[in-house]
């Protein structure tokens, strides 16, 4: 366990089969992480990763943006479930929407990415195989604190993976994967004690 005074309450955001939720669902159980999941929603109904957040007894919650007039609505729903849930911090895992100002004005500084890339380098929903057809020797994983911009906003870590000369798509989304797996809680428990201090672009671990 961290220094944390009290778990860190977060709600989840996902739009597939969530298996850094499962991670971070993993972590909590065995209280190597301090954080206490609250609920995680989904912009799919199908997402797997709500039947994983059922399994571990956490709230799951479909908001079907076909149901809204606009994206605005559809936020200002997925906000109201986070409030009502009464979450800290925002933690998206594979969630494929941009997240509107509706949230983000609502946990400022308090909203959680990983990205399968080095960034700014390949931004998108295609971060590993743009990457890879690119021909990079190294890309790698970042998490970030979220903002308006698709993929922008203060970098918390990073960390390279090289790209071997027989790599396939398939082998190095394996070697992302497996990184994101490790760094993703390494950061949610940095956050949660207490340590990530944003000054301007940039995050300070102290």
């Amino acid at each position: 366990m961290g220094n944390a005074i009290r778990k860190l309450r977060i709600g989840v955001l996902i739009s597939g089969s969530g298996t850094n939720l499962q991670v971070i669902l993993d972590g909590a159980a065995k209280d190597v992480l301090d954080v206490d999941v609250r609920v995680v929603i989904s912009n799919k109904a199908e997402a797997f990763g709500l039947e994983r957040a059922r399994q571990a007894g956490v709230a799951a919650v479909h908001v079907d943006p076909t149901s809204f007039p606009d994206a605005s609505a559809y936020n200002i729903a997925v906000r109201e479930v986070l409030v009502e849930h009464g979450v800290d911090f925002v933690v998206m895992a594979g969630y494929m929407k941009l997240l509107g100002t509706e949230v983000l004005d609502a946990f400022p500084n308090r909203v959680l990415n990983i990205h399968p890339a080095l960034l700014p380098s390949f931004p998108g929903a295609h971060g590993i195989s743009d990457a890879f057809d690119y021909g990079v020797k190294v890309t790698g994983v970042t998490v970030h604190f979220a903002n308006a911009v698709f993929d922008e906003g203060p970098i918390i870590a990073q960390e390279p993976v090289h790209v071997a000369e027989d790599d396939t798509l398939e082998t190095l989304e394996a070697k992302i994967h497996e990184v994101e797996y490790r760094l993703y809680p390494a950061a949610l428990q940095l956050l949660a004690e207490g340590r990530l201090i944003i000054e301007g672009r940039k995050v300070r671990i102290r």
